[in-house]
């Protein structure tokens, strides 16, 4: 009976320390990784949004450009990640009445050694904190919520797809 591989951390060497992962030795493949979160509000702060009055300007448009401005600068914020060459970046924010709020999605690609879902996790993030700093000064009890990994593709672990979040309560 052959001993299955022990699940470990990636990031800590054989002493226990904090290191950065060699994916020198990995091969290239295409990798894709797409991301999501929620960012629930009040309804009239939904409308104030979607009509393009808040004060602050458009907010879709500036948290779609932060996203992407925060996925090619993951290395600057997350300890241990790699820099990464992106070839691809989209932030997509849709209203959802019934929460009511925005769903905030984020797709990073490239071709290269390492995956690029902590580049999606950090697009959806930042562009979810932007709609709150944008919309702050008329409902500081926004939530963000459901920032999760939805499904990713290519390397030697394959593709994976997520569970659907249970819905906020």
């Amino acid at each position: 009976m052959s001993n299955p591989v022990e699940p470990r951390l990636t990031h800590l060497d054989a002493a226990g320390a904090a290191s950065m992962v060699d994916v020198g030795d990995k091969d290239e493949t295409r990798r894709k990784a797409r991301a999501e979160g929620l960012v629930l509000m009040a309804p009239e702060t939904l409308d104030l949004i979607l009509s393009g009055m808040a004060k602050k300007g458009d907010v879709i448009a500036v948290a779609r450009i932060a996203g992407i401005m925060a996925a090619k600068r993951t290395a600057d914020l997350i300890p241990l990640c790699h820099p990464l060459a992106l070839d691809k970046v989209a932030v997509e924010i849709e209203p959802e009445p019934a929460l009511p709020g925005l769903r905030v999605s984020a797709t990073a690609q490239l071709t290269g050694r390492t995956g690029v879902e902590m580049e999606a996790l950090t697009a959806v993030t930042v562009a979810c904190l932007t709609i709150y700093d944008m919309a702050k000064a008329v409902d500081r009890g926004m939530e963000i919520t459901a920032v999760r990994l939805v499904e990713k593709s290519g390397g030697k672990s394959g593709d994976w797809s997520g569970r659907a979040p249970k819905a906020p309560t």
